[in-house]
Order: C-alpha cells, then sequence, then structure tokens
C-alpha cells in the first residue's frame, strides 16, 4: 500500500493492489458540543481540504453522564449546521448523533420520536452511559471496564452484551454500529448477521482499530456492509482511512462491501 502524491491534499488517494481508493464521506466526527477539540465549521474545512464529499457531525447522544450532548443543545447545534450549508454549499453536510447503546428496556438514548430530528443515527456502547446509573446500566459498565477484552470476558458477559446490541439492532433504524467489540465484547458473528437482516452498516473505525483481519474474514462470512469512519475527536483527524484501509486489505474484503470507498482506477 502506498499514498499517492500526499502533497496534493484535494487528491489524497491510496494504492492498494495497484488500485487507487479514495474516502468519499466520514460520517463520524465529533466536535465541541461533546468531547471534541474542534468546532462544526473546523471539522468541515478540513472535510474540504482532503476533497471529502459528505461530512458527518456525530457527537455523543445526551445519555452520556460524561459528555453526552444535552438535548436542549441538540437544537442549536441543528440550526449552526443549517447555517454552515449555506456558507459550504459544496460539501454535503449530515447532522447525526452517536447515540448510546444502554442495557435496559430502553435500548437507546435517543427515542424513537427523536429519529426525524437527525439525517442519521449511529451508535455504539461506550463507557458512562450508565441509563441514569440504573443497577443494570451500571453493572454492564463495571463488568465491562474490568473485563474489556473478549478473551478476558465470560460466556456470560458476551451473551449480555450481545443481546443488548441485538435488541437495539432489531428495534431502531441505526445507519451504522460504531467500533463494534470495543469497550463491550461481544459475538462479532452474531453481530454481524443481524446488521445483513437489518441493513446496519459496521463501522471500521480508525480511531478505535478493535477489529482485527480475523474479525472482518469472520464478519464477511455473512451479507453484512462496512463503513470506514475516523472517528475524529481534532480536525486533523477528519478522514484519516489509512489505518481502515491497510486492515480491509489485510483481510481481503471485497472493496465493492465498503460503502464509502470509491475506486479511482
Amino acid at each position: 500500500m502506498s499514498i499517492t502524491d500526499p502533497a496534493d491534499k484535494n487528491k489524497v488517494s491510496v494504492s492498494v493492489n495497484g488500485r487507487k481508493y479514495q474516502l468519499l464521506s466520514d460520517l463520524h466526527t465529533h466536535t465541541v458540543y461533546s468531547h471534541g477539540k474542534g468546532s462544526v465549521d473546523d471539522n468541515i474545512r478540513a472535510a474540504i481540504d482532503l476533497g471529502i464529499q459528505t461530512i458527518g457531525i456525530a457527537d455523543h447522544g445526551p445519555g452520556h453522564i460524561g459528555f453526552g450532548v444535552p438535548r436542549k443543545k441538540l437544537a442549536e447545534q441543528k440550526a449552526e449546521i443549517r447555517a454552515l450549508r449555506l456558507k459550504y454549499p459544496d460539501i454535503k453536510i449530515l447532522f447525526g448523533v452517536e447515540a448510546n447503546i444502554i442495557a435496559s428496556e430502553a435500548g437507546l438514548d435517543i427515542k424513537p420520536e427523536e429519529f426525524p430530528y437527525f439525517d442519521f443515527v449511529c451508535a455504539g456502547w461506550h463507557y458512562g452511559a450508565l441509563d441514569g446509573l440504573s443497577p443494570r446500566g451500571l453493572a454492564s459498565t463495571l463488568t465491562n471496564l474490568a473485563r474489556s477484552k473478549a478473551e478476558q470476558a465470560s460466556p456470560r458477559q458476551i451473551r449480555h452484551n450481545t443481546e443488548v446490541i441485538v435488541f437495539a439492532l432489531k428495534n431502531f433504524d441505526i445507519e451504522f454500529l460504531t467500533h463494534p467489540g470495543d469497550k463491550a465484547p461481544v459475538d462479532l458473528l452474531e453481530i454481524a448477521a443481524v446488521c445483513a437482516r437489518t441493513g446496519t452498516l459496521i463501522e471500521i473505525n480508525t480511531s478505535h482499530m478493535s477489529l482485527t483481519a480475523e474479525d472482518l474474514r469472520m464478519m464477511m462470512l455473512t451479507d453484512a456492509r462496512f463503513i470506514v469512519n475516523s472517528d475524529a475527536h481534532t480536525p486533523d483527524r477528519v478522514g484519516d482511512f489509512l489505518p481502515a484501509l491497510a486492515l480491509i486489505a489485510e483481510a481481503g474484503i471485497d472493496m465493492e462491501r465498503v460503502v464509502n470507498l470509491k475506486c479511482m482506477s
């Protein structure tokens, strides 16, 4: 794998096995509305500099105790994004949210009636999304903190985590599942099979890189499709896709199954 002309920021492309690929979108970026370091404007300008066609702003949902965006701030953020669409008409700017998957009957911290408020909803498991410090939510978080890797986890823990995520996938229109297997050990094959049935994309996240080539090859046994995102918390990481592309090449994933990579040659 080699980067072609990295100085030409508007045409950043990467060659894999003699073919060039470009990242078309980065839908998972954070801003100062949650715990990112840059503004919405900063992330948009970073994406424009890279020639990315679509940028998604997906700060953490309101159920995260540490840095979830309060519901009253979501309207402010949406209004800001609407204004920036007028300022930057040559890039598509999407208002999303990274909902928190929670271990309760609610399933997510974004309510079903709130989904139309966003352009898309993605979701993932996070420490700190304790469902109002409920006993079940607190127990899940503490257990996963103590045994965060699949090899450390008990079968019961993996089963519980998997069931919680499957419930969210089946009951909500989630665009993509963020960093699966990170922070909560799960049955990745079962998760991939459910994502295939629900049409939920599986994120290959270059911030966490929790998935291995072996994981991806196993998930490819299903019809699941993938999306590459940076999970950028600083503007300079917007559009970072090289680690994911290397992993995809190692796993031998058919590039047609990665929805936001374009073959340039």
